[in-house]
């Protein structure tokens, strides 16, 4: 079955670097957009880290061409610019001001295309703090998620770069509205996201806790939570995840698992009393889980409507039989390496984004990017041979 394409004919420019601008064209790229990569002379630094951060690349670049060009010289940067003519989406994730000082900046672009919708991707919106450097970790440690993470008095960041993709995905949202909103104006605008502030919305059902109730909310690991029964919970083998989130559910629970005497008790029918009995309850509930191996758990939870889960790593996902009847594509790595990673998780229609895809050398795309410019041959070896563009080799 092919994939769905909606943003088939959209030209996107992308001058971005490690996670969180990556990750807006590739979403654009996933559902159709044709996205030009620009990088470095040499390639971006981002497919060279090592550690956390060996993943950045081949995970949020899938689907996009690749030009090297040089921005320092005249000859790359009217190349960018070119680019950047004939686009309908650019996007950016470098300090502010950095495409400004090479007049790359949306005033300047949108008096020659006009309809040119340009996404900055930044650590914060405008205001006191908009001209500090901001990573997924800084906005983590200032908004509040890292402090809902870890136990009390030890901050602990998510253990994914969410704000990044998050933000990402806000900047998408953007885009979008912007191409709507284009449909009618015939303008393109400039939209922003922004690190900082996706924390704050992320975290926001905390702080509408704290107006609700008057109480700080806890963090996580020490919350008292809204369920009697949602947690984790050690079997004889591997730990499994049970929530019992409903009155009705209490039921199907404690018939699962033979508890008929807790479910006679009628002082604990209702969710809040469970709540307030959760030291009489939890203890037996530990126990008997604790008898039992995490297939046996499972094999009795799975098909009731009961939320469960087992606790996944992610190198276990790659042989997720639910993941692999559609929600992982083919990718060759650019060591030419086969894997394959998870696609947007969208259906559209029935279908299903993604598509095999391999990751493009550094300028792989240049002779091709340029030619769809409208250059001629000799100017593309031109171009070449001057420095100013990069081709693989």
């Amino acid at each position: 079955m092919s994939a769905p394409t909606p943003l088939a004919g959209i030209k996107v420019v992308e001058f971005t670097h490690m996670v969180m601008g990556p990750t807006v064209g590739h979403i654009l790229a996933g559902l159709g957009a044709e996205v030009v990569r620009v990088e470095p002379i040499g390639g971006d630094q981002t497919r060279r880290l090592l550690g956390s951060g060996a993943g950045y690349f081949p995970m949020y670049n899938r689907g996009k061409q690749s030009i090297c060009l040089d921005l320092k010289s005249a000859v790359g940067l009217g190349v960018a610019k070119d680019l950047c003519g004939q686009a309908d989406v650019l996007v950016e994730n470098f300090r502010p001001g950095a495409l400004d000082r090479l007049g790359l900046d949306y005033d300047s672009l949108a008096r020659t295309n006009p309809r040119l919708i340009y996404c900055s991707e930044k650590g914060f919106l405008p205001g006191p703090y908009e001209q500090r450097t901001a990573l997924d970790e800084v906005a983590q440690m200032m908004g509040g998620l890292a402090y809902m993470t870890g136990p009390p008095g030890r901050p602990l960041r998510a253990g994914a770069s969410v704000i990044d993709v998050t933000g990402g995905m806000f900047g998408v949202i953007g885009i979008l509205a912007a191409l709507e909103e284009r449909h009618r104006t015939g303008r393109g605008q400039k939209v922003v996201a922004s690190l900082f502030e996706t924390t704050a919305y992320l975290v926001g059902q905390h702080m509408a806790q704290f107006a609700v109730t008057g109480k700080p909310a806890a963090p996580m690991p020490a919350r008292v939570s809204a369920w009697a029964i949602y947690d984790v919970f050690e079997t004889r083998d591997d730990p499994v995840f049970i929530g019992v989130v409903t009155d009705a559910l209490w039921e199907k629970f404690c018939a699962l698992f033979g508890l008929d005497d807790l479910w006679a008790d009628e002082t604990i029918r209702a969710n809040n009393q469970r709540v307030l009995a959760r030291d009489r309850i939890l203890p037996r509930i530990r126990e008997l889980v604790g008898q039992m191996t995490r297939a046996e758990v499972i094999a009795k939870l799975d098909g009731t409507g009961m939320p469960f889960a087992p606790i996944g790593k992610p190198e276990e996902l790659f042989d997720d039989p639910h993941l692999n009847a559609g929600g992982m594509e083919p990718v060759t790595l650019d060591t030419g390496a086969e894997t394959k990673l998870p696609t947007i998780p969208l259906e559209m229609d029935g279908k299903r984004p993604g598509a095999p895809s391999a990751l493009p050398k550094p300028g792989a795309d240049a002779r091709a990017v340029l030619a769809d410019l409208g250059y001629s041959a000799e100017r593309i070896a031109g171009l070449i041979d001057s420095g100013a563009v990069e081709e693989s080799q």
